[in-house]
């Protein structure tokens, strides 16, 4: 059995990044990368160390069937769609349940006055939205943007960026990030 080429479909099925698990399970981003390109045979325990991140048992991890059904869903009804909503800005994740998913795509909402924090965040990849309805005001590193319907952005994520809507009407953003990080 190759083991990280398994590690790999399985944390992909779980939406993980490696830093993701590799964060949960206390270990090295290295570690985790190491192991799923069969770098390195983990032992028992640190493979058991590492599941613990996800978390699964070793019987589960050997026996689980983690080929991708042919009746994978397509279609995600508004009903469907996971809350990931973070104080008063509603956040809804479309395609949760796709296994191995490489992009976060949500689908958000910014009452006036609300805000991603005062605190910028940064993180691995990309990401990119369309602002749908309303004005959004997007900070990313020293630059501040007034985004108007129907305007879009795209910008490496580890550069510190923030969201916020100090306008008095509701702001709709459908937005994307790679890796799968929700």
């Amino acid at each position: 059995m190759d083991v990280g080429a398994r590690l790999q479909a399985i944390r992909k099925l779980k939406g993980l990044s490696q830093r993701e698990l590799a964060k949960r399970a206390g270990v090295t981003n290295s570690t985790i990368s190491m192991i799923e390109k069969n770098s390195v045979s983990p032992s028992i325990s640190s493979l058991k160390k590492v599941l613990s991140g996800i978390p699964m048992s070793l019987v589960e991890f050997f026996s689980l069937d983690i080929e991708q059904d042919s009746n994978t869903q397509v279609v995600y009804k508004a009903d469907e769609l996971s809350d990931m909503s973070n104080g008063s800005i509603i956040m809804k994740l479309i395609g949760k349940a796709y296994p191995s998913r490489a992009m976060t795509l949500l689908d958000e909402v910014y009452p006036p006055g609300s805000d991603t924090g005062d605190d910028m965040y940064s993180h691995e990849g990309e990401e990119t939205g369309v602002l749908v309805e309303g004005r959004l005001e997007l900070t990313v590193g020293d630059e501040v943007y007034v985004l108007e319907s129907g305007d879009s952005y795209y910008f490496d994520s580890t550069r510190p960026h923030r969201f916020r809507n100090p306008f008095d009407a509701p702001a709709r953003l459908i937005s994307a990030t790679t890796p799968a990080n929700f």
